[in-house]
């Protein structure tokens, strides 16, 4: 991961990460606004945004909606000032793969980063397990042939219970791999989501797989 864009409003903050990043070693472009941000993205690709959820015009979580529907498959990392559930909640389903609470370390940022850089570099085009099939080029999901609506973080979700088959996974490494970040034990994100993802790709059909384990985690069952 090589190219990355700040969609920030304050400059402060903008200068300061934008300073970090180009000391790390990355390509960055900065906007001050998403109408700046368009301009920018019209000529040049990045591999990640990193987007404020306040700013002027159109919200983060509505411009990353609006990049998301127009076909965009980079990763998008979101700023907030915003740490209640259902606030973290609406920015992974708007489209966001991660979100950093303000004020952060940038060092953590820097984690994140490194975060979704790995899960690029893991991935496969295609992942199966049964009639369950993940195309992670078209970020399409079926089972039984039947077509399945993921939101994004959902998406992120499945594909790390696809790689762990068969394996009993705890909150912890969930949040460190999924969200890139140290398990909250005061959050219930982790649970909401598992639920709205068992109720998309389970609760439909007669085989249940995705099953909970008592006092140790999660596990997706291997059909096949």
């Amino acid at each position: 991961m090589q190219n990355i864009l700040i969609v920030e409003d304050e400059k402060k903050v903008l200068a300061l990460i934008k300073e970090g990043l180009l000391h790390s070693g990355y390509k960055v472009e900065a906007a001050e606004s998403p109408e700046a941000a368009r301009i920018i993205m019209r000529s040049q690709k990045f591999d990640l945004i990193i987007l404020d959820v306040m700013l002027p015009g159109t919200t983060g979580t509505e411009f990353a909606k609006e990049i998301r529907s127009s076909g965009w498959t980079g990763f998008i990392l979101m700023l907030t000032a915003l740490s209640t559930t259902l606030d973290k909640i609406a920015g992974l389903d708007s489209g966001a793969d991660d979100y950093l609470t303000k004020p952060f370390e940038f060092g953590e940022l820097l984690a994140r980063i490194r975060a979704l850089a790995r899960r690029k570099a893991d991935s496969k085009s295609r992942l199966q397990n049964g009639s369950l099939v993940m195309d992670l080029i078209s970020r399409e999901v079926s089972r039984e042939g039947i077509r399945v609506e993921l939101t994004t973080k959902e998406f992120s979700l499945l594909e790390f219970f696809m790689r762990h088959l068969d394996k009993v996974v705890d909150r912890n490494l969930i949040a460190r791999q999924v969200w890139g970040t140290e398990f909250d034990p005061d959050s219930n994100v982790i649970d909401v989501y598992i639920n709205h993802l068992r109720k998309k790709i389970d609760n439909p059909f007669a085989r249940k797989i995705l099953k909970t384990v008592v006092g140790q985690g999660y596990v997706l069952q291997k059909t096949e």
